[in-house]
């Protein structure tokens, strides 16, 4: 129990993505706050990069539950994705979660210049 507690000190998000209020018909979404659930729980806490990699997804999934589009996104993208069955799948999955949202920002965010009048 007391590494639970270790583990989601890095999750601050923990609790709005559990608790997010999805449709029943919703299964991408069920399956993803799984993934969560079981990822975080299933790290080596003396593993800098696996606590990188919880905070990152837990920002992804925050923002998943924040920003409509980026959830149609991912929900587009997600069931197309293709994981060998010779890797570590959750992992994988995670991996892939976290690209398809750095994709995501990339795209949405533009570069504003501000043009100097002389």
């Amino acid at each position: 129990m007391n590494r639970n507690k270790d583990i989601l000190k890095y999750c601050p998000n923990y609790y709005t993505i559990i608790n997010f209020d999805f449709k029943e018909s919703d299964l991408v979404s069920d399956r993803l706050i799984k993934v969560y659930k079981s990822y975080i729980f299933s790290i080596d806490e003396n593993n800098l990069d696996d606590i990188k990699r919880v905070q990152e997804l837990d920002r992804v999934l925050a923002s998943y539950i924040k920003d409509y589009l980026f959830r149609s996104t991912l929900q587009k993208e997600i069931v197309t994705v293709k994981i060998q069955k010779d890797t570590n799948i959750l992992r994988t999955l995670v991996d892939i979660i976290i690209k398809i949202f750095t994709n995501y920002e990339e795209y949405t965010t533009r570069k504003i210049y501000i043009s100097k009048w002389i």
